[in-house]
């Protein structure tokens, strides 16, 4: 599920969303009232339900053969990790995407990288919202591996210190290094 040439889509476990006005996230570092979006790019970082911990890496420029090798893998271009306690709530939630034009969003962040769209001001979604359908079998169909993790946290650790691409979302939803045996 990406979105369109000239959309952005949002993501949500609700199907019954008619408007999206501006509001500040619960985990936002920016004071501002956004509704949010994601383009081509960004979408399979939202292959996931909603309060999901997720970390992403991926193969960039700077990417050493060893980092490739320790986080990657030999074959993985991507690689999305998730905490065990999840894979069941993965295969069964519903999850729906809303588009969006994108002239109704700016870019957030990098200007000529940006990690999300904006708008600031309420918008409706061009139609009603689509079934995602199964979270696994996106993953699959894009080519982005997968994993399993006992400790988000702990391979998080490993990802940050790499010379691989990499994004974090809902990371106060895994479990705490120290909870892990």
């Amino acid at each position: 599920m990406r979105p369109k040439t000239g959309e952005v889509l949002h993501f949500s476990e609700d199907p019954t969303i008619a408007e999206f006005s501006p509001h500040v996230a619960q985990t936002a570092t920016d004071p501002a009232p956004y509704v949010w979006a994601v383009d081509e790019v960004q979408a399979p970082a939202y292959w996931f339900p909603r309060q999901c911990p997720r970390a992403m890496a991926w193969r960039t420029e700077r990417t050493t053969a060893e980092d490739q090798q320790r986080i990657l893998g030999s074959t993985a271009e991507r690689v999305h990790v998730i905490e065990y306690g999840w894979l069941h709530r993965m295969q069964t939630a519903k999850v729906f995407a809303y588009r969006f034009p994108t002239n109704d969003f700016e870019p957030y962040g990098d200007p000529l990288e940006p990690h999300a769209f904006v708008a600031r001001r309420p918008v409706r979604p061009l139609g009603p919202p689509e079934p995602v359908g199964d979270l696994l079998s996106l993953h699959e169909v894009a080519g982005i591996e997968l994993r399993l993790t006992a400790s988000l946290l702990m391979w998080w650790d490993t990802v940050v210190g790499a010379s691989v691409g990499f994004s974090g979302i809902r990371l106060a939803n895994a479990r705490q290094r120290h909870d892990v045996s």
